[in-house]
């Protein structure tokens, strides 16, 4: 999937933004009936960037939780979130059903029981459960107390706190737009990396850590028959590349017009994924390390889902020398990782709206920002209830999901068929990458562009439908109604594609206007870089070589000039 999807979707989204140095919605100038999908784009960026938001609340609340005397969740079995299952891994070590305890005071009715070699089979309706977990579950998400989706609770004040702090830590990082959130993304883009390998080098110590770690790399071929596969990989490299979210395509947008796009897309591209794979094997080592002291198969430590950063990960750091200090970086850490990817996502929806309406929107640019951190943070709140977890997991499952798949495929299509191909001329894109960073993007990207992105994208689509499971969390599974919401919530952004077509169309019929025309290029379309004669038909880009220097018009070029003293004696008096 990155190889066939991920790479050449992140170069046309570099491309188009880079080239027109607009955002999502108004870089469809390239071909104005498709601008649907720059709108298909911002719903995208907006559904997730309310749950997404989410996460970095928890982070902020675990942050806010490591300062205390002693790890919460590293505390004995008997606090009031936990249950008859709790063991804690420090006084407990299983193999298969049989456990070995020592003698604690956590759970005094159980303490007779287990202060021996004791065969868990009186209680195999009971999963044993860790201390992190329960912490999670029972202390953090309170989803003990909530029948499932339809059965939100109580507000928990404490994360909504946590999670007004999020927006506005948001707010203010973009408060002067792009400029402002790049230089703080120098730190938060690096630090995390010396987070992992410390991680890392702790985990690999850990015993049991080798069968964890054993598991990750051990592949399971007979799963690639299975749909879900297919669409966790495709959905895994969309959202870790950003690809059809459009925060490439507005970032782009501010780069200058000769950046080296195809050199950016390599490095970010492999080494976005070389970091997952290497962050895979620090939580899996600590898994490992889990499944041992636990007694479970490695797939039964824990579920998908955020729980592997909320339970893992804090369990790894409170096996650290001075456990507080390394819990407070790590979920610092986890905030800046967070705050990158909500960064791109709110700037793509503000962007959007301000490349579009200039004259309305700029002028107001810090009250439009605010407005819609506050829309965000009020749709958020019933993710933050006794119920929140089954909202989010909703949100998780179904905001990037076939409506994602499906608005991949229209923009592989319309980039390199249409505007790229059939509406102008052929190879255009690649002519238009050429203007910007003077050569073409080799047969690699313009096979891909051409049939095996499409392809494949189209593949997972229908395989992903004919196999289609209903969502579930663990052993609860959702009811028929919200499943429906939830596909309702993903078709949203693809279904705004032939909304805007049929507006379009209707709207230049009854200004008597050509539909064909809606398909060609804007008359406005073209570099941004305006030293190039370009025309928005033809696509024909010659540089004026009177403008090249964007200091010409107010420093004009010096001229020569010499006064001439002749001294040779005129032959031809007068």
């Amino acid at each position: 999937m990155l190889t066939f999807c991920g790479i050449p979707l992140f170069m046309i989204e570099l491309a188009l933004g880079q080239f027109s140095g607009y955002g999502v919605i108004t870089a469809w100038r390239a071909s104005p009936i498709f601008k649907g999908i720059g709108y298909g784009m911002m719903v995208v960026s907006f559904l997730v960037a309310v749950y997404y938001n989410v996460i970095i609340a928890w982070s902020l609340f675990y942050m806010f939780a490591s300062f205390q005397a002693v790890l919460p969740w590293t505390s004995s079995c008997g606090t009031d979130w936990n249950v008859d299952s709790c063991i804690e891994p420090a006084n407990a070590t299983c193999i298969g059903l049989n456990c070995t305890m020592e003698p604690t005071t956590a759970v005094p009715e159980m303490t007779t029981a287990y202060t021996s070699d004791v065969n868990m089979t009186t209680m195999a309706a009971v999963k044993r459960i860790s201390s992190s977990e329960e912490y999670w579950r029972n202390r953090v998400l309170r989803i003990n107390k909530s029948d499932g989706i339809d059965d939100p609770g109580t507000v928990l004040w404490d994360l909504v706190l946590c999670l007004l702090l999020a927006w506005l830590i948001v707010f203010f990082c973009l408060i002067k737009g792009v400029k402002s959130s790049g230089k703080v993304v120098y730190f938060t883009a690096t630090f995390p990396y010396i987070i992992l390998i410390i991680l890392l080098v702790r985990g690999c110590t850990l015993e049991g850590a080798r069968k964890g770690i054993v598991f990750y790399v051990t592949p399971k071929w007979e799963k690639l028959q299975t749909a879900k596969v297919w669409k966790d990989a495709a959905t895994q490299i969309f959202y870790s590349l950003g690809t059809s979210f459009g925060g490439l395509l507005t970032f782009a947008s501010y780069n200058k017009f000769s950046n080296n796009i195809h050199r950016d897309t390599l490095i970010v591209a492999l080494g976005n994924c070389a970091t997952s794979i290497f962050a895979g094997f620090v939580i899996f080592s600590v898994i490992g390390h889990m499944s041992f002291k636990l007694g479970l198969d490695v797939e039964d430590v824990v579920n998908q889902g955020p729980g592997l950063a909320f339970i893992v990960y804090p369990e790894a750091v409170s096996l650290l020398p001075l456990p507080q200090l390394w819990s407070i970086l790590f979920f610092f850490m986890l905030l800046t990782l967070g705050l990158d990817s909500q960064f791109a996502m709110v700037e793509t929806v503000i962007t959007g709206f301000m490349d579009e309406f200039p004259k309305l929107l700029r002028p107001h640019k810090t009250a439009f920002t605010a407005g819609t951190c506050i829309v965000c943070f009020l749709l958020g709140i019933l993710l933050v209830t006794e119920g929140g977890l089954y909202w989010f997991e909703l949100y998780n499952w179904y905001s990037a999901y076939y409506g994602l798949l499906l608005q991949s495929l229209i923009l592989s299509l319309i980039a390199a068929w249409g505007y790229g191909f059939f509406f102008t001329y052929k190879w255009r894109l690649v002519k238009d990458i050429k203007l910007m960073i003077g050569f073409k993007p080799n047969w690699y990207f313009r096979i891909n562009w051409m049939f095996i992105t499409p392809g494949l994208l189209l593949f997972v689509i229908i395989y992903s439908g004919i196999k289609y499971v209903p969502i579930s969390v663990g052993s609860y599974v959702y009811p028929k109604w919200a499943d429906d919401l939830g596909l309702c919530m993903s078709m949203t952004c693809v279904a705004l594609i032939p909304i805007y077509m049929t507006y379009r169309i209707i709207k230049a019929v009854v200004q008597g206007g050509s539909i064909k025309q809606l398909f060609l290029p804007d008359e406005k379309w073209g570099p941004q870089d305006k030293s190039y004669n370009y025309d928005s038909l033809t696509g024909e880009g010659v540089p004026n070589l009177h403008l090249r220097s964007s200091n010409y018009i107010d420093n004009p070029l010096p001229t020569y000039s010499q006064t001439v003293n002749d001294s040779v004696v005129d032959p031809y008096p007068s």
